[in-house]
């Protein structure tokens, strides 16, 4: 007997994968930043979210050249809305009485309910230095080439973000000078690793018109 065996046609969509990781990516980052730990070798502090959240910059770069610009500012909108959703249900789970042979309730409202603060600032200020990111790719893409763009974009972006960021989270809240280290651990560790990840806009093939970038 023959069986015909169908083909699996496995295709990766990049753009759909680039927006999937760029709202998990900031989700992870949001939750990550309730530790505040220290830079090795440096000794600054830093937020726990610094270590993934530099990557949402590039992901954005890769969805705006698959993409577009509208469907990147999308995607950015959503990922705000989504870490909202995050928070509430963090709240409201939080609100629910534990049952008894559950002991880690306060650990719970420790760790997880800090996190609407924080997510605020960080909404506020992925919204302002995204959508920055946007039009910044947008421009020197359209006169230079993307590794250009990606560079520029999220060099304006990170630093945005940086300074919006850490006095939002962490203002009043850790001391004057914790803040001003998480603020330059955050734009060094950014840095760096938008310069490893610069280079790899050119493994994504541009899926819209130039007009649409």
């Amino acid at each position: 007997m023959n069986f015909n065996m169908p083909k699996l046609n496995f295709k990766i969509n990049i753009a759909l994968l680039s927006s999937s990781l760029y709202v998990a990516f900031q989700l992870f980052a949001n939750i990550l930043s309730t530790k505040i730990a220290l830079l090795p070798v440096l000794n600054l502090a830093i937020d726990g979210g610094t270590v993934i959240y530099p990557f949402t910059f590039t992901l954005r770069d890769f969805v705006h050249k698959t993409w577009g610009k509208k469907a990147s500012r999308q995607v950015v909108i959503i990922a705000g809305v989504l870490n909202f959703v995050m928070v509430f249900l963090f709240w409201l789970v939080g609100k629910m009485t534990p049952d008894p042979s559950w002991s880690y309730q306060s650990a719970y409202e420790v760790i997880l309910l800090p996190v609407f603060r924080i997510t605020l600032a960080s909404v506020f200020s992925q919204i302002v230095s995204e959508l920055i990111d946007t039009e910044i790719f947008s421009l020197v893409y359209k006169k230079t080439n993307d590794v250009l763009a990606v560079f520029f974009s999220n060099l304006a972006g990170l630093l945005v973000d940086s300074l919006i960021f850490s006095f939002a989270a962490f203002g009043g809240v850790l001391p004057l000078r914790t803040v001003f280290e998480i603020m330059l651990a955050n734009i060094l560790i950014k840095l760096v690793l938008t310069i490893i990840s610069v280079p790899t806009i050119k493994l994504i093939p541009r899926g819209v018109n130039q007009e649409e970038i």
